[in-house]
């Protein structure tokens, strides 16, 4: 690349100018800017949580280190310029005489940002800011071991190591650095209830006591003339106005070194060197980060005083975990966070909506009276509260009568946002992206520009800012571009919609699966502890429809028409890991998101391959491409139970993609489907072979027969998972990191019950999901006009009555939106076919026959009988309507 060449990237979603990027920075390596870019992009998820909070101050060599003969200029900085990008996060500091706005290094982007500028050392204090922009008291402390003429690094190591010792005596845990300079820093973490004075004069105080106890190699006087032969513990870094260059940064010497945090145990080698960059990343992905503890440790403290380290002190000191059911975390997480948000419709003594930006590993919170602004000429009253946990993003229900906020709770809008300009305590503006059937779709459009500007005192309160809505600049960030329209309430407030949660992104700074635990087209190989599990004695209910009674062929008869169709097949209970308890009785298996089928291979009919879906629908002409399953079966005739799935890339099930193959008519289509992504059957019960049944047998003999039965080879488009020989704790941990939908426990001794929902199969899912009939549909607002806005879902009782249990706004795509429309006008009807439906779901409904199913994703089961939170995962054409019963 020339060296006046320049170019944008993207980091993490901000847009970021690099130019000169062959210059070189360390002419004694040729270590290059886009080098010294790239290592702060690799190093930043273990050095931006030992930044993040603290104001930093950066060392700018924009021509180069130089050599030992000719060093660079270096340039001193603390204030941000005018050529700042927004997006970088920032806040202010009143000295006595002048303000200086500070970066707030806690993404990858203004690390990046930095390096581009030749900042490659950052220096930050040893407090945070708090969400106020206000500095809280020091959550670490540091001693600077700074070697005299004449001493070694050895020898600083060894110093250390007496203030470990010291530290360990007062229960601190101590981490060394070594600096990259010359010396090695020490660092332990602190309560936060002393002052930055306080800290600094305890740092002096045993700086003395090691020099009187050491006094033949320490020192603790900062006169250069009494550190020959010694080593200097500089404890002034304490101080509220001074830094210590950042674990992790790079250094500005003539060769690229980096402040490295160690292990003790690698501070006793014999040959403890200072790293460089292009050892660091190495090492740290070897044996992770020695400091990511002592952060642990500092935002796990419970202090009582609000300028502590734990941004959740204020939020904890209002509830009691006993007594209310919102998550009360020990510890705010230091780790950085995702940009995500949640807007809470809070009926308390009062209502209103809770804004809740997710920023510095909790949520910053506003309380906002009359809601989210809906016109840009009108600004609403915003109302910072204390920091909430990240835990709070899910939280729905009621908070009880004489807690702190008592009242109905529900999520509003969630999703995820762009920051566009953050400074601590002052401004901020973002542009919101809530979920599809979300309020702001609802009431501003699903993506919005907000500012939140804060006005200062108010009634003797600093506390009270404003929320605007800003008209979009063009394109947002990231190429969005904010919906308009929208139906507006008459009260101007956002309206009491609760639309289902969307998903939370994930960051580019994510860490990829670890290496073995990806899926192929076969799971990982089988965890080699085995302890089976135990019986549970739930009894199996009756079959759910007459026509299923008609289907259930339970005896061991063998002369059955081959023309007719095969069992119902057998389905789990939904259940828990308490369900099964340990014990010896009971195999895992993996559970498959896919659509479940019986298949009958029988060489003397046409075609020799048959299937039928769980609504005893018959499916053949649905997969052509499993015929294969004549190949892999060994006998003349038999009856098989699996999953029929759809393998994203990575071999992950992926019910998206096989929507449009259960859907799919057309011949033509179907073949082409079939040629370009294939499904793939996972089986893993077998009913008959050669014309005995073998319903009436242990679960552990069917087993054996289809193994025996069926040669599928490891990948093929047949395949015969194994049975997973470990715990219930290792098989959930499993699927959860094979990323499949969740576990099936079954009795080993258990018989097959066709069509039946037996407690012998218990299903544990990860997410959970009801099939449900829809009956209705409600017209979309806003961006959504003229489509689908939301689905009315019920299921039926054992009497025949669809029940109502809710709308379903989220989770669907614009086309399929559209093309419903206009499909659901062949089953209309004039009246609800729901027992009940509240008048407010109801007002601008069209009804349907209750003739199609759907499968949704929910939180949970609401006292009403409503699903909290539903999310639309799609169609099921392989269920019958009248099967549809409560999962639990």
């Amino acid at each position: 690349m020339a060296r006046n060449s320049e170019t944008s990237v993207a980091v993490d979603g901000r847009r970021v100018r690099l130019t000169n990027l062959d210059k070189v920075l360390y002419p004694a390596t040729g270590t290059t800017k886009a080098e010294v870019i790239a290592y702060y992009s690799e190093i930043a998820p273990v050095m931006l949580p030992h930044c993040s909070g603290r104001p930093a101050t950066r060392k700018r060599w924009v021509n180069g280190v130089g050599t030992e003969d000719d060093p660079g200029q270096v340039f001193f900085t603390k204030n941000l310029d005018s050529g700042t990008p927004d997006w970088v996060v920032r806040a202010e500091l009143t000295h006595s005489d002048h303000t200086n706005v500070y970066p707030l290094v806690g993404d990858r982007a203004t690390l990046v940002w930095l390096a581009q500028m030749a900042a490659l050392e950052i220096h930050v204090p040893q407090w945070r800011f708090d969400s106020a922009g206000r500095p809280r008291n020091p959550d670490r402390i540091v001693f600077d071991l700074d070697p005299g003429p004449g001493i070694e690094l050895a020898q600083v190591a060894q110093v250390a190591r007496f203030v470990r010792e010291v530290l360990s005596g007062m229960g601190m845990d101590a981490v060394p650095v070594t600096s990259g300079s010359k010396g090695i820093h020490v660092y332990a973490a602190l309560p936060g209830v002393h002052t930055s004075s306080q800290i600094s004069d305890l740092a002096k105080e045993l700086a003395r006591s090691l020099e009187a106890d050491h006094p033949d190699l320490v020192v603790s006087e900062m006169a250069k003339a009494k550190r020959v032969g010694k080593v200097f513990i500089d404890w002034s870094q304490n101080h509220s106005n001074k830094t210590t260059v950042a674990p992790y940064s790079l250094r500005g010497r003539h060769h690229p070194t980096v402040a490295v945090p160690r292990t003790w145990d690698e501070l006793a080698e014999k040959d403890l060197r200072h790293l460089d960059l292009t050892e660091v990343p190495a090492l740290v992905a070897e044996r992770g980060d020695p400091m990511a503890a002592l952060e642990s440790v500092a935002h796990s403290t419970d202090t009582a005083g609000g300028h502590g380290p734990d941004r959740l002190t204020a939020y904890r000191a209002k509830r009691d975990a006993a007594r209310t059911p919102e998550p009360v975390p020990h510890a705010a997480p230091p780790e950085v966070t995702e940009p995500v948000f949640v807007i809470q419709e809070h009926d308390a003594s009062r209502l209103h909506w809770d804004l809740r930006l997710a920023h510095e590993g909790v949520l910053v919170s506003w309380a906002l009276p009359k809601g989210v602004p809906t016109d840009p000429a009108g600004n609403h009253l915003a109302v910072q509260t204390e920091d909430h946990p990240m835990e709070y993003l899910t939280f729905h229900g009621s908070i009880p009568r004489g807690e702190y906020g008592a009242g109905e709770m529900t999520i509003w809008d969630t999703g995820t946002y762009d920051l566009e300009k953050w400074r601590e305590g002052k401004e901020v503006i973002v542009t919101l992206t809530g979920a599809d059937g979300g309020g702001l779709a609802g009431s501003v459009g699903r993506s919005a520009r907000f500012a939140l500007i804060r006005t200062g005192r108010r009634d003797g309160d600093d506390n009270h800012w404003l929320i605007h809505l800003m008209k979009p600049p063009g394109p947002a960030p990231n190429g969005m571009t904010a919906d308009g329209g929208g139906r507006v309430p008459k009260d101007g407030s956002p309206g009491r919609v609760s639309p289902a949660r969307a998903g939370r992104a994930v960051s580019a700074s994510a860490e990829a699966p670890t290496p073995g635990t990806r899926i192929t087209t076969t799971p990982p190989p089988r965890p080699a502890s085995a302890q089976a599990l135990p019986n549970h004695t739930r009894t199996a209910g009756p079959p759910t429809t007459a026509s299923a009674k008609a289907r259930d062929r339970v005896g061991g008869s063998t002369s059955a028409a081959r023309s007719a169709a095969p069992p119902l097949p057998m389905l789990a209970t939904l259940g828990s890991p308490v369900d099964v308890p340990d014990g010896p009785g009971w195999a895992l298996e993996m559970k498959w998101d896919g659509m479940r089928a019986v298949a009958v291979v029988d060489r003397d009919a046409d075609p020799v391959v048959r299937l039928w879906a769980r609504s005893g629908r018959d499916i053949t002409a649905t997969f052509p491409e499993l015929a294969a399953l004549t190949d892999a079966v060994s006998v003349e005739r038999a009856v098989l139970d699996g999953e029929i799935v759809a393998l994203d890339a990575g071999g992950r099930p992926d019910f998206a993609d096989l929507q449009p193959r259960m859907q799919a008519t057309n011949p033509r289509e179907i073949a082409a489907a079939a040629a370009r992504r294939p499904v793939h059957l996972m089986l893993f019960d077998v009913l008959e072979v050669d014309g005995t049944e073998l319903l009436d047998q242990r679960y552990d003999d069917r087993r054996a027969a289809l193994e025996t039965v069926v040669d599928a080879p490891a990948g093929g488009i047949v395949q015969v998972p194994p049975v997973f020989d470990g715990d219930l704790d290792a098989a959930v941990e499993a699927s959860l990191a094979w990323n499949l939908e969740g576990v099936v426990a079954k009795r080993r001794d258990s018989r097959y019950l066709p069509g039946r929902r037996a407690s012998s199969w218990i299903k544990i899912k990860h997410t959970r999901t009801q099939d449900v009939v829809v009956g209705g549909w409600r017209p979309g607002q806003g961006g959504r006009t003229g489509q689908v806005g939301s689905l009315l879902a019920g299921v039926f009782d054992d009497d025949g009555a669809l029940h109502y249990v809710g709308r379903v706004g989220s989770g669907f795509t614009a086309a399929e939106t559209s093309a419903w429309v206009r499909e659901f006008t062949s089953t209309a009807r004039d009246r609800s076919p729901f027992e009940e439906v509240p008048a407010l779901d109801a007002r601008d409904a069209h009804w349907l026959e209750p003739t199609r199913v759907g499968e949704v994703a929910f939180g949970e089961w609401t006292p009403t009988g409503r699903l909290r939170h539903p999310r639309w995962r799609g169609w099921r054409p392989d269920l019958d309507p009248a099967t549809v019963r409560r999962n639990g």
